[in-house]
């Protein structure tokens, strides 16, 4: 069983096209895995089991029959409960949707089911995925596959826990400030978020259409394994003629890049919060790996990244959260989780001159942020300043600036890959950050896959 649940996703297909394994037994093996480990982690708050097992026989009485429905074909995975899955309750996290059933899949859904991918069910997200801490009043809190104790981050922290557990090969994040990146970063496995642009939000409980903000969040595939973020993105990108903000830009092949003669500006501290010796380590030794590989590594970072928390809160709350409120309406929600709460008692709200000032400001940091990437292939950082962090306290100020590493790409829009390289004293995973210049995601996540490779990449957890 083992072998089959932590497993990559793409070999797993493999295995199925093969016939040395049955959909029908992968999906059985990662079953029994939830089952073993949700009631500690409560990762997945949706069980599909009997449709599951249902699509995994119809799955392989097609192989028999020759045909393959897809490069995931038999694959099963989780989803995110921020995206529509017809049939099966999505939430949002909000109390308002608590028993809301879509009755079609949102577009990154329905295009990893028609590639074969098989849904077991659902990860938990804080209310709208709008915090750092997975914990929300439809289903409670998720724990961290290393230490119960601590957060897996937000807000996809159902999905990076569970696929750290070794019960589901794949999911689709979503990431408005670090919300795929964070936990990745927290449980040890590998993201990406890709170019504002890239993938579709149709579906998505923060959906197109937003407005000043609307560029800050996009969609992404979460494995334990970078070659399995390489298989997802291309079959979850590209137009739906519903999100018009994608953009039907090439995506390059990530094994057709070269380590070699890369130019890659590190960054251990940047200038907000500094991060914990160990996390600093874990840059340095990827950033000596990518040298070694003979890429040119310079100690270099935009001036401009002091203004990131300053920004990305102005840009979010300037209306009082206004944009918030107005999924809550849509939601029904009447009721909201604490970290929600919090979120609006935070915020002041502007004059539109100021606000429109504001956005002018946000376009300064965007440009000078350019000017810098002129120079650089990559820019190699930490994911967060620290490791998962006791829960409760990723959302206090003391800890919140720790998360500006991620959200100064957010604002850039920029793509950004998470894979593990390193471990903190306690024991706990640290990711490093790999971010290229926009609609690069092949760099990315060619340079993530040379540090999975030499730097170990995703561990077994002991749960």
């Amino acid at each position: 069983m083992d072998e089959i649940i932590y497993a990559s996703a793409t070999s797993i297909a493999q295995a199925i096209r093969d016939k040395r394994v049955s959909a029908t037994e992968v999906v059985e093996a990662h079953l029994q895995r939830i089952a073993a480990v949700n009631p500690t982690l409560n990762a997945v708050v949706q069980s599909v089991g009997p449709r599951a097992r249902l699509e995994a026989l119809a799955a392989d009485q097609a192989l028999a029959r020759g045909e393959l429905r897809g490069p995931l074909h038999g694959v099963p995975i989780t989803i995110k409960d921020s995206l529509d899955t017809a049939g099966v309750i999505s939430t949002g996290g909000t109390k308002g949707r608590a028993t809301l059933v879509p009755e079609q899949d949102a577009t990154v859904v329905a295009r990893l089911r028609a590639a074969g991918a098989i849904l077991l069910g659902k990860t938990n997200t804080p209310e709208l995925t709008l915090s750092g801490e997975t914990d929300n009043l439809v289903y409670g809190r998720t724990n961290n596959p290393y230490d119960v104790s601590r957060t897996p981050g937000g807000s996809s922290g159902g999905a990076g826990a569970i696929i750290a557990a070794g019960g589901s090969a794949l999911d689709i994040g979503s990431d408005t400030g670090g919300s795929i990146r964070l936990p990745a970063h927290f449980c040890g496995i590998a993201g990406i978020k890709p170019t504002s642009g890239r993938v579709p939000r149709t579906g998505h409980i923060v959906p197109f259409g937003m407005g000043a903000v609307d560029a800050l969040t996009q969609l992404g595939p979460m494995a334990r394994y970078v070659e399995d973020l390489i298989l997802t993105l291309p079959i979850i990108a590209g137009v739906d003629w519903r999100d018009p903000a994608i953009v039907p830009m090439p995506l390059g092949d990530p094994h057709a890049v070269n380590i070699t003669g890369l130019r890659i500006a590190m960054y251990t501290d940047n200038g907000l919060m500094s991060p914990t010796p160990e996390t600093a380590a874990a840059v340095r030794t990827a950033a000596t790996a990518l040298a070694e590989a003979g890429a040119r590594v310079e100690e270099d970072r935009p001036a401009v990244l002091e203004q990131t928390a300053d920004l990305a809160n102005n840009l979010s709350g300037s209306d009082g959260r206004a944009w918030v409120r107005r999924l809550l309406r849509q939601a029904g929600t009447v009721e909201i989780h604490p970290l929600l709460r919090q979120r609006f008692d935070e915020v002041k709200t502007v004059e539109v001159a100021e606000f429109t000032a504001m956005l002018e400001d946000v376009d300064r940091f965007r440009s000078a942020m350019l000017g810098f990437m002129e120079h650089y292939d990559v820019i190699l950082c930490p994911t967060c300043a620290y490791p998962a962090p006791p829960h409760g306290m990723l959302m206090t100020d003391a800890m919140r600036k720790g998360t500006s590493y991620t959200s100064a790409y957010n604002l850039t829009g920029w793509p950004g890959a998470v894979v593990r390289g390193g471990t903190s004293p306690e024991g706990l995973p640290i990711g490093v950050q790999v971010v290229a210049r926009p609609w690069r995601e092949d760099v990315a996540l060619a340079v993530a896959q040379h540090l999975e490779q030499a730097l170990g990449g995703w561990q077994r957890p002991t749960l």
